[in-house]
């Protein structure tokens, strides 16, 4: 934990620590960058979902929603709910669901994104296949995330999360469906889930069979204090793929090492191989990958394969924005883009004028097979 902890405040440090060399760097790109600064593409037509969302909540109001008493006395828990914009006396106050009402209340606003899938987080479950708080850091259940969809239909899809090794997990799966999932979301690291497991089969068979994709954290896991990295391995989902369920690899595995090789490299070998692989595009803006999306969008292996999501809050955080691209952007677009009052606005221009292109933005809502 103390590692972790150590981590954590060095990239929240970096933004101040590399200012002075962002400076110099700026200068340096106003001074030798003479080629036309290319606009970027439009934006596509059709809907753009954000098919990484997050929502917080710690049992106010009896959403069943928890947090452990370590995380909340992290100097982390206040920076996450400042990024959902709100404090623990607004919830605390107003229950939960009051997060949920400031994100719908910045979706709405928003010119850019239609909609947004929030994301369930199940816990820890132990060897009777029931959930185990103790050894859980956050757990968001499916039912409080599906009821509060149905409060703001127009503006959310509803991310379920089921923990594989619940002793009634293709109960769970079937009973998410039914409720509107259009996925499901799993944070092996954190979750003690090994997605490459053979006693899952049953699980995953049951997910082709409800069309129901799996959004899988694939990396290093540095949001929280405690995880297993090895099961954030991109090649354990080797498993799932095989059996034809459809698997998008959360932040296309930017981060960490596994058997000696980067994350990174590791998964895009599995592109070609396995048709039903996609990725998303989520945190490729923060600071501590920077790079990443020059390199994904210029990969030719994740051509056609990824897709746009957010991972709000991470994305409205200290961690995110424009003033860490100036070698990528001019000084007028990294202050334009900075100064877009609403977070999915501003979270779009700048990934948009990073070179991502329309059919990134289109292809969440095609991929989760989602209504125009």
């Amino acid at each position: 934990m103390k590692r972790r902890s150590w981590v954590w405040r060095l990239l929240l440090g970096v933004p101040v620590l590399l200012l002075g060399m962002m400076v110099v760097a700026l200068l340096l790109r106003e001074a030798l960058f003479s080629g036309p600064v290319v606009p970027p593409a439009a934006l596509p037509t059709g809907k753009i979902v954000d098919m990484h969302a997050h929502i917080a909540g710690y049992g106010n109001g009896g959403s069943g929603c928890y947090v452990s008493p370590a995380l909340r006395a992290n100097f982390r828990f206040d920076q996450y709910l400042s990024g959902f914009g709100v404090t623990r006396k607004e919830v605390e106050a107003h229950g939960d669901q009051v997060v949920v009402d400031k994100i719908a209340a910045r979706l709405q606003a928003s010119s850019s994104v239609d909609a947004a899938v929030l994301l369930a987080l199940d816990g820890v479950v132990d060897a009777k296949g029931e959930l185990d708080l103790p050894r859980t850091e956050v757990y968001i259940p499916n039912a409080y995330v599906a009821a509060q969809v149905q409060r703001y239909p127009k503006l959310f899809y509803f991310g379920a999360s089921i923990n594989p090794y619940r002793k009634d997990a293709l109960q769970r799966l079937e009973t998410a469906k039914r409720q509107g999932a259009v996925l499901v979301k799993w944070i092996p690291n954190i979750q003690q889930i090994d997605p490459a497991d053979p006693q899952l089969t049953p699980f995953y068979l049951k997910m082709r069979e409800l069309h129901l994709p799996l959004l899988s954290h694939t990396g290093q896991e540095q949001a929280f204090s405690n995880a297993n990295d090895a099961f954030g391995d991109p090649r354990r989902l080797a498993l799932p793929l095989s059996l034809g369920v459809t698997v998008i690899a959360g932040h296309v595995a930017t981060t960490g090492m596994s058997a000696g090789e980067d994350n990174y490299q590791r998964i895009l070998p599995m592109f070609a191989q396995y048709p039903t692989l996609y990725a998303d595009i989520s945190s490729l803006t923060q600071i501590n990958k920077l790079g990443f999306m020059g390199k994904a969008l210029q990969e030719p292996r994740l051509k056609g394969r990824l897709l746009y999501g957010s991972d709000f809050p991470m994305s409205n955080m200290i961690l995110s924005s424009a003033w860490y691209f100036p070698l990528n952007l001019s000084k007028d677009d990294m202050h334009r883009i900075n100064s877009i009052p609403n977070h999915w606005d501003r979270d779009v221009a700048l990934k948009q004028a990073l070179g991502v292109p329309p059919d990134v933005f289109a292809r969440s809502a095609q991929v989760l097979g989602l209504p125009d």
